[in-house]
């Protein structure tokens, strides 16, 4: 079984008819993901992607046609919260934001609203959502996983394809991989996802990839401790980053003394957790 998505997932896309939407919907199709519209105002009525997706004017309208039940948002940053809001007012009850850049005010008010609403969010600035062999949904390179049972979370994109690809080589499969995002503000939360792994009877190992900055890292330690029953290997990326200065992402900095990769790794290592000193151990960690 995977968390969030998988084979029947009717997803739809925001922003469908830009260049990274209609790229990353074949992609999606190509992997097996059941897309069902797409999301363009003023361009209702198209069909894009070989004629395989039908776009509309709005989300609602989308909905009612289709059933979506999920939807990703390729909007640019100026338009990306109110596109997030919009799908959740037509119902949707998981939107996935793939935008970078989207200002920490503008996703405050978006939080807010989602959490007052249920709507689970998974971003922005993330990769997006694998379930290896069901759906994906994001521009996680599908090739690059396999089924089995480690669950990954991860605020880095990058390292999540690295962790994926590493486990695949030596026949490690993933339940699902999900990308919360890097940003400081964000829908989703390590301790969000590893409540999910912990409640999914397929997935039986956990890897965490976190990094410098901000406190979730040491929430989800503490959360390890009290709630988890299952195994859980950790990567801290940013040891050598210099202290206030971002690095990569934009939740990435050391203020003041906290969210540095030293006191992450200590919390981890506190609560029962497997450290990886780099991102090829962490196959070494799994029982």
């Amino acid at each position: 079984m995977a968390i969030l998505v998988d084979r029947d997932t009717c997803l739809l896309i925001q922003g469908i008819t830009g260049h990274e939407g209609e790229f990353h919907c074949r992609q999606m199709i190509s992997y097996g993901t059941r897309i069902v519209a797409g999301v363009t105002p003023g361009k209702g009525g198209q069909c894009v992607c070989d004629s395989q997706v039908p776009v509309f004017d709005s989300v609602g309208d989308a909905v009612a046609a289709t059933g979506a039940n999920a939807s990703i948002v390729y909007v640019p940053a100026p338009s990306a919260p109110d596109a997030i809001l919009e799908a959740s007012g037509a119902g949707i009850p998981l939107v996935v934001c793939i935008t970078e850049w989207i200002p920490i005010h503008d996703m405050i008010r978006v939080c807010a609203q989602l959490a007052q609403e249920g709507i689970r969010l998974i971003g922005p600035n993330c990769p997006g959502i694998l379930s290896p062999g069901q759906a994906n949904v994001g521009i996680i390179p599908g090739h690059v996983g396999m089924p089995g049972s480690v669950g990954i979370v991860s605020r880095s994109g990058t390292l999540t394809y690295e962790v994926i690809y590493a486990l695949t080589r030596r026949g490690i499969g993933q339940s699902t991989c999900v990308g919360i995002g890097g940003d400081p503000v964000v829908g989703t939360t390590f301790v969000d996802v590893l409540e999910m792994f912990e409640l999914d009877s397929q997935t039986e190992q956990v890897v965490l990839i976190g990094e410098i900055g901000g406190g979730d890292e040491e929430r989800a330690a503490r959360f390890i401790v009290e709630r988890m029953t299952k195994p859980v290997v950790a990567f801290v990326a940013g040891r050598a980053a210099p202290p206030d200065r971002r690095m990569g992402h934009a939740g990435a900095i050391i203020e003041g003394g906290s969210g540095g990769a030293v006191a992450k790794i200590s919390a981890f290592e506190a609560a029962g957790v497997r450290v990886a000193a780099h991102p090829g151990q962490i196959p070494d960690l799994l029982i």
